[in-house]
């Protein structure tokens, strides 16, 4: 039967001319789509470059078709429950695939669900068989490359502006180094091979010197990662930095989470890809150690080690005898060392964790596992007390553990974890993903946050930024009746049953979105989406003799309009609307914003121009636009007040080994002759960005 079935399927595949090569060529991940499919619905800046560079990873590596199991294949988020298991019948059935095009052949696996995932799946079975040795693979490796990025605002911002700061009248500027953003990147890589990386980052205002004292060796921040992958019962061997990511995310979360977004299904659930290596230039939620998974038939151990510097304020007290004690008043997130201030705390602390998973396996029914981590600082971190952060963490030491389970039942995919941490907080998260129907796919996911759960490294399905005082019910749904036509929506409720910040009360609220998609070719694609969330949030204090706070519920509702258009091969077009709209407090705003995009390229260059107008009443009502940019870089500003926003991103490809890109971006207001505030500061009505990036592949 095997095959009868495969001569049919050639013989299909020659007819239609789409029989090339063994194998269809890979095609691209186009990291538009990818924001817009997987990445949560905007409402706050997120750092989506080191969410993207976890998505990297699995298309770094692809998955073996001959060999992954249902995890496995749902860790690609591209997979209903239903094409998965016809994925692994038609496997069990009729034996390994023999080429991808026998993908055609799968119950319930369209042509758009095939070029999804083409560049995430591989049929090579020569994982564990090299012929070289491990230093000669490396030096040879076809994936090894160089690149190197400069990003610059050319306003001048206050920052660098040179003012009198000293009795000598001497000037000097806040910001220490130049306006210049400089990032470097070494990467060789083989898939379930090995990994060996350098990444390198100065940000605008940062200096450029060499000061073992403040910890600044050229670039500020440095990180460096070699993994191995596959030797003898070594599933993954990591030295440097990496994450690491098991069960839901409670106390193992890779630092990123999907969540919501028009993607309503697959993403709530996540995956247990294990040890990862970190290249991000994030300088915060990673582990630097080593890291390990042992792998002895069903059964993996992994075991974590890690001593990472972080950047902090201190504050001095007393003891209960009088003795003056350093404590840990905040630790840094942003990454940024540009004043004395903010050098100042750099790398002023230090973090120690150790930790570990078990877990067992059964190919595609189930899998179950235990997380623990401990995590000690050098220095107890006490935060100026509130009253919304009463429960927060406070002292020198945290551990958090957790069990977990996945379970797959004919289309059920049924997922939980529940942990507890060192203060007696509890957090548990359960949930499935369905297909009803070939039509008909449906996802749930229930958590409940105590507001004393204390896990850093947690990133699990939640409302908030962190799974901590929190409760609530998510549904999704997609209906796609047939090849042209498709339904995502969602409805989500939560309540905060602590005080949270800027809302000084037990709090609830809710979130929905509706998108109807339409795609009657390969050429055209148009969406309609809406979404509202209701929230509460404190009453500015207006003076007036009242109570201390007064909490109101605010309702943001967004929508767009999209439409796709391939005029050609080289061409493609995309207009889009977007509006916005906020009730808070009898006070109702509006947001609105209009753009165009055209592209253009040939075989060795592309080039990509967007116009766009904006309008909107304040900053409640800002809207979001994911932008083009050079390479693994990502650009979804938010948009604000009125005015104009375009630029042009252009790429060109001189040869195998060399390709460059070019950015350029302005926006321009109308109703303002300063941008921002504070060291920020811009004296001008406009704001102009370039970006510049060249890769050289070393072995091509």
């Amino acid at each position: 039967m095997k095959g009868a079935q495969i001569a049919f399927l050639f013989c299909l595949l020659f007819w239609s001319n789409k029989l090339l090569s063994q194998n269809p060529s890979k095609p691209t991940i186009d990291p538009e789509n990818l924001v817009e499919r997987l990445f949560p619905v905007q409402d706050e800046d997120i750092d989506y470059e080191s969410i993207y560079e976890v998505l990297f990873q699995l298309y770094s590596n692809p998955i073996n078709l001959n060999k992954a199991s249902a995890e496995t294949l749902q860790a690609s988020y591209l997979l209903s429950p239903n094409q998965i298991t016809s994925i692994l019948s038609y496997r069990e059935k009729f034996g390994p695939f023999l080429s991808l095009y026998e993908l055609q052949a799968v119950p319930h696996l369209d042509l758009k669900t095939i070029s999804q995932i083409l560049p995430f799946i591989t049929l090579d079975e020569t994982e564990s068989n090299f012929s070289k040795n491990l230093f000669r693979r490396i030096f040879e490796e076809e994936q090894a490359y160089l690149l190197f990025r400069h990003r610059r605002v050319w306003e001048p911002r206050r920052g660098f502006i040179e003012v009198d700061s000293s009795s000598t009248g001497k000037s000097s500027k806040p910001y220490l180094g130049d306006p210049n953003d400089l990032y470097l990147r070494f990467r060789i890589q083989h898939p379930r091979d090995f990994s060996l990386g350098l990444t390198l980052d100065k940000d605008y205002g940062e200096q450029f010197t060499w000061d073992p004292q403040t910890k600044r060796y050229g670039f500020n921040f440095l990180s460096f990662h070699f993994t191995k992958y596959f030797t003898r019962n070594w599933k993954a061997l990591s030295i440097g930095d990496f994450q690491v990511q098991f069960g839901q995310g409670l106390v193992f979360g890779a630092g990123y989470s999907l969540g919501k977004g028009s993607e309503t299904v697959p993403t709530v659930r996540k995956s247990s890809i294990g040890i990862l290596p970190y290249t991000a230039a994030m300088e915060h939620g990673f582990f630097r150690g080593v890291g390990a998974t042992y792998q002895k038939g069903s059964w993996e151990t992994s075991i974590i080690t890690s001593i990472a510097p972080r950047d902090g304020r201190s504050l001095v007290i007393l003891d209960d005898f009088g003795n003056e004690i350093e404590t840990i008043s905040s630790l840094g997130q942003s990454g940024l060392h540009r004043t004395m201030s903010e050098l100042s705390t750099k790398s002023r602390f230090q973090e120690v964790n150790l930790g570990g998973n078990i877990q067992f396996s059964n190919q595609n029914k189930f899998q179950i596992g235990s997380n623990f981590l401990v995590t000690r600082f050098n220095q107890p971190w006490i935060k100026s007390l509130s009253a919304y952060n009463r429960f927060d963490f406070s002292g020198k030491s945290n551990w958090a553990g957790s069990l977990y389970f996945n379970y797959n039942w004919r289309n059920f995919f049924l997922f939980g974890e529940s942990g507890v941490s060192k203060s007696g907080g509890r957090g548990a998260v359960m949930g499935f993903i369905s297909s009803l129907s070939k039509e008909f796919d449906i996802s749930f996911v229930w958590r409940n946050y105590d507001r004393d759960f204390h896990s850093f490294y947690a990133n699990s399905f939640s409302e908030g930024s962190r799974p901590i005082n929190e409760r609530g019910a998510y549904i999704g749904i997609q209906l796609k009746p047939n090849t042209t036509w498709k339904l995502n929506a969602y409805y989500d409720f939560f309540k905060f049953p602590w005080l949270r910040y800027r809302v000084y009360s037990p709090s609830n609220g809710f979130e929905w979105l509706a998108r109807f998609s339409y795609f009657p070719s390969k050429k055209l694609l148009a969406f309609i989406q809406i979404r509202t969330e209701e929230k509460d949030r404190n009453v500015n204090d207006s003076g007036a003799p009242s109570l201390p706070y007064v909490v109101l519920p605010i309702k943001k509702s967004n929508g767009m309009i999209s439409l796709e258009y391939h005029l050609s091969d080289n061409l493609f077009l995309k207009s889009r609307i977007l509006a916005s709209r906020v009730d808070f407090n009898s006070e109702i705003t509006h947001g609105f914003m209009i753009l165009q995009d055209i592209q253009y390229g040939l075989d060795r260059w592309k080039i990509t121009v967007r116009g766009a107008l904006f309008d909107t009443d304040n900053y409640d009502t800002r809207l979001y636009a994911f932008e083009n940019n050079v390479l693994w870089t990502f650009s979804i500003p938010a948009f604000s007040g009125q005015g104009m926003r375009y630029y042009v991103v252009g790429q060109y490809k001189f040869n195998p080994q060399l390709t460059a890109y070019i950015r350029f971006a302005r926006t321009s207001y109308t109703d303002r002759e300063q941008i921002s505030s504070g060291l920020q500061t811009i004296n001008s009505s406009h704001q102009t960005e370039s970006t510049f990036l060249i890769r050289y592949m070393i072995h091509r």
